[in-house]
């Protein structure tokens, strides 16, 4: 029947919405109604998430599926609609999994709570669909109506005012649990949602488009025993398993088909959401293709696939990156934390570069770069207390976690990552200490490269534009923490009898230590956070450099940057938690925090106390004090020695304690 199907009768949408408010629930409902979803299917779909996902109950990483649904809107033989559907993650720190798909689909169901109502993530991921180029239709649907909490009426009432929804009858009410307005909701993406359009050189043939120039889009891909698996939409022609095609990463086919690699297409089929191999993918349908590929780094999100022959050939190749970077802020797809990763294995890097290496096949949000294999202590590449690592680029703290926890469950990689730390703008000032005529203006991730002692220079830190919900009885603990994390040009306004919206720029390093965590602390767990770009992004401000120091030697990855102000009481901060966390040993450890060239907090770990003067239960040496006193000396040197070349054991708690200040 999918044979069948013409492109007028295809549906490209995915659900959008704030972190929790019922994507998933609902997608699985939807399922369920087009007949994808029975008992064995739902096991399958199960075991294809993310085990992350499973055991923390969210999305992180967007995923599709195909459904066929009878409609009368449908114009081919057999009156059904095919409809894909990506259900993307709500976290903000996964925004670039929303932006690629919404670069996809021609409509988008935001979804509300209908608790809850409008949050923070609802605002931004309903202007990011509203600001792309071609903009997806937009359908409202509220969730959850069934709760005993939810006040629909209202919540509806409050939509339509702050989204300019002219009437609020046409907001869809559903609740997964209980099964309502879940053909409604069908119906109207069925009528509301346009079909993908042609490309234009495509002379699309219905009945026969087996000679048609193919032009496939990557969507997503993914590496598993048998390589790389690509997620690919048609844009136009047809592929069928057997074919030669070739990758086209340009915006043109311009090369030689000689110089160009070819691929014979092994498996080709559709998700259900499990894998169903069909052999054949037409114009405007979504599904998997296998073609034997091994390099993960070969396809990227928009890669075009080819037929070989049509290589040189002058066709229209749509670039959907730059798709991507148009119709997106800055803050959805660049990196906004820089941290380091180390294997806890001493001969583990190669098995963790391979890795990382097919987790950012997936996980576009990811920016890989190798450090140094040595470094020293101060530096960021591990040096003598971690060894080689990887340096790479996050989207935020929840971003950190789910990659860290991906490691072990999906290679049993045990790994330590260093605290997260954003990227300074430091303009260093001609003086002594730098020999520098002009003043030079650079981008400082790794705390290495920060200004020594002595040194002028000035920083100018990243900012953005932070947006609050909370219910009104928590305002002023909202406006209070907002004030202690140094935001400015603070905004309030009311959404409802309820509800306070508030609005200010914030320093990203104060966003990304543990608000979000003091947030829900605060307001009972029902404060929510979004994010996105302040104008302007950098401001100056007064930082320090704290370093930490173990028995005298700086260990770069804990070191940190915080406003000036508050250096002293972050260090004893810190240097109280390490304290805690750290093991002891047989020497003494001595943690110190250091800021312009002065201690500003120590802690010490003692030694452990071997009894020397006992051996097999009894007394050595008898009662000569001068033995005893010879073997106490003994015992104090070699602990002596034992503090200056013994090694400190750095666990991914210590470095906790650096982002949990």
């Amino acid at each position: 029947m999918i044979d069948r199907i013409p492109l007028q009768d295809v549906r490209n949408f995915c659900f959008i919405a704030h972190v929790d408010h019922g994507k998933s629930s609902l997608s699985s409902r939807l399922l369920e109604i087009t007949g994808n979803n029975g008992r064995e299917n739902q096991k399958i779909a199960l075991e294809n998430t993310l085990a992350v996902e499973r055991e923390r109950g969210i999305t992180v990483k967007a995923s599709a599926a195909s459904m066929l649904y009878p409609h009368p809107s449908a114009v081919g033989p057999d009156g059904v609609i095919l409809l894909n559907c990506v259900d993307t993650p709500g976290h903000s720190d996964f925004s670039s999994e929303v932006a690629r798909s919404l670069s996809f689909v021609q409509g988008a169901v935001l979804l509300l709570d209908a608790a809850q109502g409008i949050q923070a993530q609802t605002w931004t991921v309903y202007e990011k669909a509203k600001s792309m180029t071609n903009p997806p239709e937009v359908i409202l649907a509220l969730t959850k109506i069934d709760l005993d909490v939810a006040d629909p009426i209202n919540v509806a009432l409050t939509v339509s005012e702050w989204l300019s929804v002219e009437d609020p009858e046409s907001i869809i009410p559903t609740s997964a649990r209980s099964r309502i307005g879940i053909v409604p909701l069908l119906d109207k993406i069925c009528r509301m949602v346009p079909p993908p359009s042609r490309l234009p050189d495509d002379k699309f043939i219905e009945d026969n488009d087996n000679n048609q120039h193919l032009r496939a889009q990557v969507v997503d891909s993914w590496y598993d025993e048998r390589g790389v698996n690509c997620l690919v939409q048609i844009a136009a022609g047809t592929i069928a398993e057997g074919d030669r095609i070739a990758i086209v990463t340009g915006t043109k086919s311009t090369t030689t088909s000689s110089s160009v690699q070819s691929f014979s297409v092994q498996e080709v089929g559709i998700v259900l959401p499990h894998s169903v191999r069909t052999g054949k993918l037409r114009r405007g349908q979504m599904g998997y293709v296998r073609f034997g590929l091994k390099d993960p780094s070969q396809v990227d999100t928009g890669t075009i696939l080819i037929f070989h022959k049509d290589v040189g050939k002058d066709l229209y190749i749509p670039s959907i990156n730059q798709s991507i970077i148009n119709d997106n802020s800055a803050d959805s797809t660049k990196s906004v934390l820089f941290a380091s990763v180390h294997p806890l294995a001493e001969d583990g890097f190669e098995d963790l570069c391979d890795a990382v290496d097919r987790l950012g096949l997936n996980d576009k949000g990811l920016e890989i770069s190798r450090t140094s294999d040595g470094g020293g202590n101060n530096s960021e590449s591990g040096g003598p207390f971690l060894g080689p690592g990887l340096r790479i680029g996050f989207q935020g703290l929840l971003h950190v976690e789910v990659f860290r926890q991906r490691l072990t469950d999906e290679f049993g990689i045990d790994a330590v990552v260093t605290p997260p730390k954003v990227p300074y703008h430091v303009t260093f000032q001609p003086s002594k200490a730098n020999n520098l005529t002009d003043p030079i203006k650079r981008v400082v991730e790794d705390l290495e490269d920060w200004p020594g002692f002595g040194e002028k220079f000035r920083v100018e830190e990243p900012m953005v534009e932070v947006r609050l919900m909370s219910p009104v009885q928590y305002a002023g603990a909202v406006m209070e923490l907002i004030t202690k994390k140094r935001g400015i040009d603070l905004t309030t306004k009311p959404i409802d009898e309820n509800i306070w919206m508030f609005q200010a720029q914030m320093p990203w390093a104060e966003v990304v230590l543990n608000f979000h965590d003091m947030l829900k602390t605060i307001t009972g767990g029902y404060g929510s956070l979004g994010t996105f770009e302040a104008d302007p992004p950098l401001r100056e401000a007064r930082l320090s450099k704290v370093e930490i120091l173990l028995n005298g030697d700086e260990v770069g990855p804990l070191s940190f940057v915080c406003h000036t102000p508050n250096a002293q009481s972050d260090a004893r901060i810190v240097c109280k938690k390490l304290k805690d966390v750290l093991p002891r040993q047989q020497f003494v450890i001595v943690i110190q925090a250091k800021a312009d060239g002065k201690v500003i907090a120590s802690e010490r770990i003692q030694a452990y106390r071997k009894d020397v003067l006992n051996k097999s239960g009894k007394m050595v040496g008898g009662g000569d004090i001068s033995r005893k006193k010879k073997l106490l000396e003994k015992q104090k040197k070699g602990k002596k020695r034992s503090q200056q070349s013994g090694k400190v054991t750095l666990s991914q708690a210590a470095f906790n304690s650096v982002i949990s200040r």
